[in-house]
């Protein structure tokens, strides 16, 4: 079926503008992230009927993680480059690795272990290059360490997403019904947080504005709403590949924008890992692989 293709790989290209359209807005990140999270949150609630109806203490830990993740996204961009953050949150398998076994009693395989050292690898290749301060990337050591934090609390989130789904099984459509209102419930904390950071607004132009209805309209929601509505009807593999257009599209938007070049570890930093992520996602979706606990 051509059309949840289609949706997924829209919803990579939406994702993967996230970058440059932060860099685009002049807004500070605290206003950036409190404003394009409470338009994501108003869009999800009229849109998605799952989200208004699916809440619960157990969505609301979810939301918790995935809010870090939206919080570290912005401030990371607003410091670094834009395919470094990208890379960077691309490295949560590793903490995804380090925690579920803790969290979700699900066991490492030795395969998954060696994957991730070369990931690990591919982390630390980031932090190699000394690059000077820029006007879109002025603090890049603070972006790329935020960007880390961001990685950690998306694994968080993935890791809750998959908790969410044991006591829904029962009933098919139930664990993206929880999603959903776990999604609305971090883009609402992110506004709370970031309120009082980002109130009063001292200066702004109409085009911030516009920006900011983008990346919370867009960015966020049709993004998500595209993404979930697709997924079942797509192999697992498939869907991560078409995925990749995220992180391979992210640095052209920020270099076609604003003239961003990443330094030459990080490019071998980020293959790295976007090879890496590849190629997990095709030996999980092998069925010798998939029948093995």
């Amino acid at each position: 079926m051509l059309i949840p293709r289609v949706k997924i790989l829209a919803a990579a290209l939406l994702f993967s503008t996230g970058g440059m359209a932060v860099k685009s807005c002049s807004l500070t990140g605290w206003q950036v992230a409190a404003f394009r999270s409470g338009a994501a949150a108003m869009v999800m609630l009229l849109l998605v009927p799952a989200a208004r109806r699916f809440w619960s203490w157990r969505s609301a830990v979810v939301g918790a993680a995935y809010s870090c993740t939206m919080i570290c996204f912005v401030l990371a961009n607003k410091a670094t480059t834009a395919a470094n953050v990208t890379c960077l949150q691309g490295t949560a398998p590793i903490y995804t690795l380090l925690l579920a076994p803790w969290l979700l009693g699900e066991r490492i395989r030795r395969r998954d272990g060696l994957l991730m050292a070369i990931m690990a690898t591919g982390l630390a290749m980031f932090f190699f290059d000394r690059p000077g301060a820029t006007e879109s990337a002025p603090a890049p050591l603070q972006g790329n360490l935020i960007a880390c934090l961001a990685g950690a609390s998306w694994a968080l989130t993935v890791i809750g997403l998959r908790w969410l789904e044991r006591p829904a099984r029962a009933r098919p459509g139930a664990a993206r019904e929880s999603a959903a209102a776990a999604v609305v419930t971090g883009n609402l904390f992110v506004f709370l947080v970031c309120a009082p950071m980002a109130l009063p607004v001292a200066t702004s132009q109409p085009a911030d504005w516009l920006w900011i209805g983008y990346l919370g309209v867009f960015q966020i929601a049709v993004a998500y709403i595209l993404l979930t509505t697709a997924m079942g009807a797509v192999p697992a593999l498939e869907a991560s590949l078409l995925l990749l257009a995220e992180p391979l599209c992210n640095p052209f938007w920020a270099w076609w924008s604003h003239g961003e070049v990443p330094g030459r570890w990080a490019v071998a930093g980020g293959g790295l890992i976007l090879v890496v992520t590849t190629a997990k996602s095709w030996f999980d979706s092998r069925p010798s692989f998939a029948a093995r606990p």
